[in-house]
């Protein structure tokens, strides 16, 4: 059991309109603190979408999820799972980004993680657009390639924009799996649709052994079904999430840059992540989140129930492995 400190704040002692926000109301801490050794899941905010290439906006992402995230409790509904007892968990804070250097904000995100991985806290990352994962990753498989399950409507497999450019939010797992970082043969995506470009990234995705499934998978096979097979591909080794809001359709989370409808309902995306459990999970974030497309907060609340879920099953996953063998 987590100790007292690392706990939540309950809407029972103060009001969930109260105090200063942070992801589930857990504490801040710093690596200064003494506590940050104890550490087991930390909940860090990526505040950047320097890699957005049209519709900017989740860089707010963090601090609104951040706001929603208060109304998380401490019980999962269906499997029981008591995530902060399980781990401590706490809210670690905010990558600094150079919003105007693209290339610094890579390297300070890589080394935030770096160090992470070197306390062995597990993170679970609230961004920000997707180009956060690229460092992200960077920072986590130092020691040799990782799988991934990953939920969205894009693959983010193109290998550049605009005649050059390699860094954006489409193109993180293209230079990740050129990076060694992910195992490609242990990667799979679910959920693709939308118009295309010209099909390259998908192309380049299957010619490396990614399992790239489209939306009709999901829909007419079932997320069960959908789920063993990502179970079977990513396997018993280290594996990492990424989830992506606009794999949701638009009328559940409209406030993202790049929407696509014809997206899964939110209960089917909360089943999908609950099949995740037992498998060897070494971090997952949350992106794309965009306040400015809806104030409202709903996408937001969407975004942080989703991240509670992650944090189960990661937590049950870090659990685990602590267990003596």
């Amino acid at each position: 059991m987590s100790d007292t400190a690392f706990q939540p704040v309950s809407g029972f002692d103060l009001p969930r309109y109260a105090g200063v926000p942070t992801f589930m109301r857990l504490p801040h801490i710093t690596p200064e603190d003494p506590l940050y050794t104890s550490v087991d899941i930390g909940l860090v905010g990526v505040p950047w979408d320097g890699g957005t290439t049209n519709r900017p906006g989740a860089r707010h992402g963090p601090r609104q999820l951040r706001d929603l995230s208060t109304m998380i409790r401490a019980v999962h509904p269906v499997s029981l799972t008591k995530p902060f007892e399980l781990c401590n968990c706490a809210d670690l804070g905010d990558v600094a980004p150079n919003p105007a250097d693209l290339e610094a904000t890579l390297d300070r995100t890589t080394n935030f993680y770096t160090q992470l991985k070197a306390r062995n806290i597990t993170p679970l990352t609230a961004g920000g657009d997707h180009l956060i994962s690229l460092p992200i990753l960077r920072g986590l498989a130092s020691d040799g390639p990782i799988g991934m399950i990953h939920f969205d409507a894009h693959t983010d497999l193109f290998n550049e924009y605009f005649g050059g450019t390699r860094y954006t939010h489409g193109t993180p797992f293209r230079r990740a799996i050129e990076e060694g970082l992910l195992d490609p043969q242990r990667v799979i995506q679910i959920g693709i649709r939308g118009t295309m470009y010209d099909g390259e990234d998908i192309a380049f995705g299957r010619d490396n052994g990614v399992t790239i499934l489209m939306i009709e998978d999901l829909m007419e096979r079932g997320f069960a079904d959908v789920m063993q097979q990502a179970r079977d591909v990513v396997s018993n080794l280290p594996t990492y999430c990424s989830f992506d809001i606009d794999f949701l359709d638009p009328s559940f989370a409209p406030g993202t840059g790049t929407p696509e409808i014809g997206g899964p309902d939110t209960y089917t995306a909360q089943r999908c992540i609950r099949e995740m459990r037992g498998l060897n999970l070494v971090g997952a974030d949350l992106v794309e989140v965009s306040p400015p497309f809806d104030p409202s907060g709903g996408t937001a609340w969407v975004g942080a129930s989703i991240m509670f879920e992650l944090l189960c099953v990661l937590a049950e996953s870090v659990a685990a492995s602590k267990k003596p063998s």
